[in-house]
């Protein structure tokens, strides 16, 4: 079965991301890119997750782990975030950082941070994008698509 390597790079000669839930870089090899867009804080029926960040955060990651699930896919395959908050929570990315360090355990992807004076919504505080490599299937084509990697 055609498989992915994933394998985080955290030279000791750069600053150390992984005290901060995710790694420097993350190089690549086999499977099927995914790109999702940026998910917010909320449910399947757009009901915020909860008026701080930690719960929008988690909200965010469950949203982009159903995401790749429906690609038979887990957090485990992302390589790389963009993680937007907004200007009132800049002050409070501990909260994020914590719920990356318990989310990525393991060889955590890499990521950007990116202040912004706003989301579409006033009251979400953070958005999540992500990109991710899924196993290809043995016939060589991306899990439930009919595109050959």
């Amino acid at each position: 079965m055609p498989g992915v390597r994933r394998e985080p790079l955290n030279p000791s000669d750069l600053t150390d991301t992984l005290v901060d839930g995710h790694s420097q870089a993350v190089l690549v090899q086999g499977g099927c890119r995914v790109l999702i867009s940026s998910q917010a804080g909320v449910d399947a029926e757009a009901n915020l997750a909860g008026p701080d960040l930690t719960k929008q955060t988690e909200a965010a990651l469950d949203n982009v782990e159903r995401l790749l699930s429906s690609l038979d896919g887990t957090l485990s395959h992302v390589v790389m975030l963009r993680i937007y908050l907004t200007e009132c929570a800049r002050y409070d990315q501990q909260a994020v950082i914590e719920v990356l360090r318990h989310r990525f355990l393991a060889a955590p992807p890499a990521a950007s941070w990116l202040i912004v004076y706003g989301l579409p919504e006033p009251e979400w505080l953070i958005a999540v994008e992500a990109e991710a490599v899924v196993p290809e299937r043995t016939d060589g084509a991306c899990p439930n698509s009919p595109i050959t990697c």
